[in-house]
């Protein structure tokens, strides 16, 4: 796995993980990544600060996590990121698959997939991720 800094035009600035270096180029090439802020798929990397451990002896005290604020922020990252995106419900996993073989336009998708479908379709190499926070299918909303 690899982390970047992404950056979009918006100069929103936002960490992603990829299985390699190609992975990444393959999803911004064909648009499938986009700013949790504001949505924009027009993605490039940022400038990114190596991370270099502080000596035991000097190290500052570890920051107090707020987990409610984290997960508010979490939540509304998925949030934006999805007001781009289709539901597709249970049909996740073909969609994907479709995509990924060109078989449909490309497009960004969202919906259910059993463990062994997201396990196959990783497998296989369509880049999927599962969302952090649950999302409630739009024919369950009053």
């Amino acid at each position: 796995m690899i982390v970047f800094d992404l950056r979009c035009p918006g100069d929103h600035v936002f960490e992603v993980w990829f299985g390699s270096s190609d992975a990444y180029e393959d999803q911004r090439a064909r648009g499938l990544i986009a700013c949790p802020t504001c949505g924009s798929v027009d993605i490039e990397k940022a400038v990114m600060a190596p991370r270099v451990a502080a000596k035991s002896n000097s190290a500052p005290a570890p920051a107090k996590l707020d987990p409610q604020a984290l997960l508010q922020a979490i939540a509304g990252a998925q949030a934006a990121a999805l007001k781009n995106s289709r539901w597709v419900g249970k049909n996740f996993a073909d969609e994907a698959r479709a995509i990924h073989a060109g078989d449909k336009p490309d497009a960004l998708i969202h919906g259910e997939a059993t463990r062994e479908e997201a396990r196959a379709l990783i497998d296989d190499g369509v880049p999927v991720a599962p969302l952090l926070v649950p999302v409630v299918p739009p024919e369950a909303l009053n």
